[in-house]
């Protein structure tokens, strides 16, 4: 669908409400990096650490790789009212949460980078403006440092992040004649062409997969 996959260097949002498989399609593209040999970071900011290491190797993905970072931003899992360091770092703003990435970089020399999910983030800047001035200096930065970006988010309305972000894969779920069915679409890709058209997808022990056979027609 992405006629050769995403391009080095550049940032994507990956999109959809919550049990979609964002999570999922975002460790494809961590494990896609450390197959070839690159440091991913990975920083989840809402399912916990022990969550992620318990659920994600039923579905095949091997988070012990030495190449694999995974930070643990959630909140403190004692009391959410008191935030744990991690958490002030990559969660309180936008400029404590660039300054966190750009120090880790600094450190560990990453190659692929993974917010999971941005929504948390977001919360965080009241005006419209300052949170697109804020998310148009994260997005140069990393291009700057070449980092190929994922970002996953459960807002339907991604207005801002849609205009600045490189491309935008959209996951969406439907009710069909009494059961649930999963669709992928890409809805913008600059750089390349693309397949636009809505493709379904299921989430099985492999992960996610993608029938490129066939059209989901909704109505």
């Amino acid at each position: 669908m992405l006629h050769g996959g995403l391009i080095p260097g550049r940032v994507y949002l990956v999109k959809g409400a919550p049990g979609t498989g964002k999570t999922t399609l975002a460790m494809h593209f961590a494990m896609a990096g450390l197959a070839r040999g690159e440091k991913v970071l990975y920083v989840t900011l809402e399912e916990p650490v022990e969550n992620l290491r318990q659920d994600m190797p039923k579905l095949g993905f091997n988070l012990d790789d030495p190449n694999f970072i995974l930070i643990d931003a959630t909140p403190s899992t004692d009391t959410y009212v008191l935030m744990d360091s991690m958490f002030e770092s990559f969660a309180k703003g936008f400029n404590k949460m660039l300054e966190t990435v750009k120090n880790q970089y600094l450190s560990l020399h990453f190659h692929r980078l993974i917010i999971d999910p941005l929504t948390m983030v977001k919360l965080t800047t009241k005006e419209e403006i300052e949170y697109r001035r804020l998310f148009l200096e994260f997005v140069k930065t990393m291009h700057r440092l070449r980092v190929t970006t994922l970002l996953t988010s459960e807002m339907e309305k991604c207005d801002v992040e849609e205009y600045l972000v490189h491309g935008v894969i959209e996951l969406r779920r439907f009710e069909m004649d009494g059961r649930v069915a999963r669709g992928i679409r890409i809805t913008k890709f600059r750089g390349s062409d693309f397949d636009d058209a809505l493709r379904p997808y299921a989430i099985t022990e492999r992960g996610l997969t993608v029938n490129t056979d066939e059209i989901l027609r909704v109505f």
